[in-house]
């Protein structure tokens, strides 16, 4: 399958995923771990011949709404995954899913997936550390909450540190905008307008909880508190020159606030060290996951032994 198709098909699960898994539809897009642009078999054999390098230490990387593993790549064909098993000596793992649907489906669907591979993986494994491009880091999310409250993931203790890039932790404020003007044009008493209205509501269910960032329905507290065994690391991106607009506007998809979780209103408030959160000037949404700026404090913060070193 070309890339332009596996784009194509990733944007049509992004906008209707929800509805092509419901009905069967074989476009619909199943949770899958990728290499080399190839779906992995996870079976220990099969993957011991996919994996021959297969090191202790894992990087999974999770893209974001209507994307494929493709989105983490640069110019020159190298990606996050591939420099940091140069630099470091991971072995990287791409998961490519339906972000059509919900994001709590994900994430428990990406926590089973997690286990599976634990259990088959060729080498014992020391460390996990997830990345997350924008919805991908609330599909972590999800899947580490999951993963807390089944208590029968034993991937979890693994996962040494979390990366989310240009994440709207607490919201994506264009859908939330969508919303509301469908909203509005239903109210008009014109049978086009409402047309219109009920075109706009077709969105996924992934899309409407990319708007409020909801990634569980069985815990009250919005959005889940990051869980505190785990070492989590923000980047924001800022396309403004001007400190206000920079902070409403961010990388033009997800504002400063939502990106960074809310961490970064003044320096008494920063929920998580101030070297954890980093924001990167003129970089938009879509430049953040292959931003060499953004690889240089991922790699920067893949590096860190327990110690700090």
């Amino acid at each position: 399958m070309g890339k332009k198709l596996e784009l194509a098909i990733a944007v049509l699960n992004g906008a209707v995923g929800d509805h092509l898994a419901r009905t069967g539809n074989g476009l619909a897009t199943e949770m899958t771990l990728v290499r080399g642009g190839e779906g992995l078999a996870l079976e220990r054999d099969a993957l011991a011949a996919a994996l021959p390098s297969a090191t202790s230490r894992v990087v999974v990387l999770v893209h974001g709404l209507m994307c494929t593993e493709d989105v983490w790549t640069h110019e020159g064909g190298a990606d996050f995954g591939t420099l940091l098993a140069r630099d470091l000596g991971f072995s990287p793992l791409y998961v490519r899913y339906n972000s059509g649907l919900p994001i709590m489906e994900n994430g428990a669907a990406l926590a089973k997936l997690l286990s599976r591979l634990v259990s088959v993986y060729p080498a014992p494994i020391e460390e996990i550390v997830l990345i997350g491009f924008s919805m991908g880091g609330l599909v972590i999310r999800s899947a580490c909450h999951a993963a807390r409250q089944e208590r029968s993931h034993d991937w979890l203790p693994l996962v040494g540190r979390a990366i989310y890039v240009g994440t709207p932790h607490r919201g994506a404020p264009l859908e939330r905008v969508g919303r509301f003007v469908a909203k509005i044009l239903r109210a008009v008493d014109d049978p086009y307008t409402r047309l219109v209205a009920q075109l706009a509501d077709l969105r996924s269910c992934g899309v409407k909880d990319l708007g409020d960032a909801r990634v569980t329905l069985d815990d009250p507290r919005h959005p889940v508190p990051l869980l505190p065994e785990i070492d989590h690391f923000l980047v924001a991106g800022s396309l403004a020159t001007d400190v206000r607009l920079a902070w409403v506007f961010g990388d033009a998809m997800v504002p400063i606030p939502s990106a960074t979780d809310g961490t970064c209103v003044d320096a008494a408030t920063f929920a998580l060290p101030p070297d954890h959160v980093k924001i990167i000037k003129g970089a938009s949404h879509m430049d953040l996951p292959r931003d060499p700026a953004v690889y240089a404090h991922v790699r920067a913060w893949c590096g860190k032994t327990e110690e700090g070193a």
